[in-house]
């Protein structure tokens, strides 16, 4: 998780946070807010909140234009390291829902 700084100017807000998930907005007030580099220790869903780009730079130089649609979520595995960049002219968010655990056995 980032705290607003010259590396990461996306601000997150944990929504929800218990023993299988955590729930994250991360929104991007202008363009060029970005998360900071990161890599995520957990497989993860996100649900776009608009219709836009996201500049995606991954290690080694490679940069990947995301298009994004209202509620059209992805899953990626665990150990995705990246900066997520707005490269749109509006605020934008996305839900972030890192899975922390598998369900307990009921029986």
């Amino acid at each position: 998780m980032c705290t607003p700084t010259s590396d990461c100017t996306a601000i997150p807000t944990e929504q929800i946070l218990n023993d299988r998930v955590r729930v994250t907005e991360w929104r991007f007030p202008h363009k060029g807010a970005r998360t900071g580099w990161h890599t995520h220790e957990y497989d993860y869903v996100v649900v776009p909140m608009f219709d836009g780009v996201l500049r995606i730079e991954l290690p080694g130089g490679e940069v990947i234009l995301a298009e994004l649609k209202t509620g059209v979520p992805y899953f990626r595995e665990l150990g995705v390291e990246h900066d997520v960049i707005s490269d749109n002219d509006f605020d934008c968010a996305f839900i972030e829902v890192e899975l922390l655990d598998a369900p307990k056995s009921h029986g």
